[in-house]
């Protein structure tokens, strides 16, 4: 059998088993200070996709960015691909306030007037946590968090209260299968996610109960997507709009948008294999840095590059093209 065969069987396979899987209730949250950068905005649309697809159950996407286009942005992406329900929320006390240099977000808020207007105006995001984790099977979710981690910093903080008697840790042990982050650069470096609120990245990969799964800066690196979604004419959606606006104001982005949040989104639904690789072990935070430490047994992995780049982008960038529900 040649390697183009191997490999079409291969994904077969494994697209059949993460479809089964998704539909034995993979709940995500998915955690997004969708702003800063647009890859957000493509993670968003492969969530929704694989969503579609019976591979996952979203059940919230919550902001970790205090930005008040933020929200309004969720509220956009999440009404095109017809889930306007979708619990939300946002940090209140102290975090990051970043908007976008391309000016992206102004642009779909002014085109599709979101029914949630400010980000401000969302419940508070620990609130929502414990609301939507309270109500979910044992060790059923998956947390991704494709920005800071505000939130779940401040949720390892909460107290008992009227929707749980369990605190932040007993409630996430219970409740949480596995955190998806795409944070830290491996095996060591400084990345934008851990540096912005280092005390709160240093906090979760401190005292987080369950397994962490890092998608590292230099994965999404070299995934670059957005070329054949900006030159698709039988697509219309926000997404394409987002691409087609802000891939030419940066040189960088000619050959396409490095990918960092698409990839935590799609192993969260469709595991590591055939995708990645895994190294073990543990992360450690210094001054806004992260360290590693190999260790077989660790709580942490991080993940290593296994498919050709090529095969990698089409698989994305697929899924990143998908329409909403009309």
């Amino acid at each position: 059998m040649n390697k183009i065969l191997f490999f079409f069987f291969l994904l077969m396979f494994s697209n059949l088993y993460a479809q089964n899987r998704g539909r034995a209730g993979n709940a995500v949250i998915l955690d997004t200070d969708i702003g800063p950068d647009y890859d957000d905005v493509g993670a968003m649309a492969v969530m929704h996709a694989l969503a579609d697809r019976g591979e996952l159950r979203p059940i919230a996407v919550i902001a970790s960015n205090k930005n008040e286009l933020v929200v309004p942005v969720i509220s956009i992406l999440n009404s095109y691909f017809g889930r306007p329900e979708l619990p939300t929320g946002a940090p209140k006390g102290t975090g990051a306030d970043f908007g976008a240099q391309q000016k992206w977000p102004e642009m779909l808020v002014e085109k599709y007037k979101p029914a949630i207007t400010k980000t401000s105006d969302a419940p508070d995001a620990v609130e929502t946590y414990r609301k939507i984790l309270a109500k979910e099977a044992d060790q059923s979710v998956t947390i991704v968090t494709i920005g800071f981690l505000t939130n779940l910093a401040d949720l390892l903080d909460s107290k008992p209260d009227k929707i749980s008697p369990l605190d932040g840790p007993a409630l996430v042990r219970k409740k949480v299968k596995q955190l998806v982050s795409m944070a830290g650069k491996f095996p060591e470096g400084r990345e934008y996610n851990v540096y912005a609120d280092s005390v709160s990245s240093a906090k979760v990969f401190t005292e987080w109960p369950t397994e962490i799964l890092f998608s590292g800066f230099e994965i999404g690196e070299k995934v670059k997507t957005g070329l054949r979604l900006v030159a698709n004419e039988q697509l219309n959606s926000p997404v394409k709009e987002v691409y087609a606006m802000a891939m030419p104001m940066n040189k960088e982005d000619e050959a396409g948008r490095m990918s960092w949040d698409q990839t935590a989104v799609l192993v969260a639904a469709r595991g590591v294999q055939p995708y990645f690789g895994l190294k073990r072990g543990r992360i450690t935070i210094e001054g806004g840095n992260n360290k590693w430490q190999n260790d077989p047994m660790g709580p942490h992995a991080y993940l290593t590059p296994n498919m050709p780049v090529e095969q990698l982008v089409a698989v994305i960038e697929g899924l990143m093209m998908w329409q909403g529900k009309k």
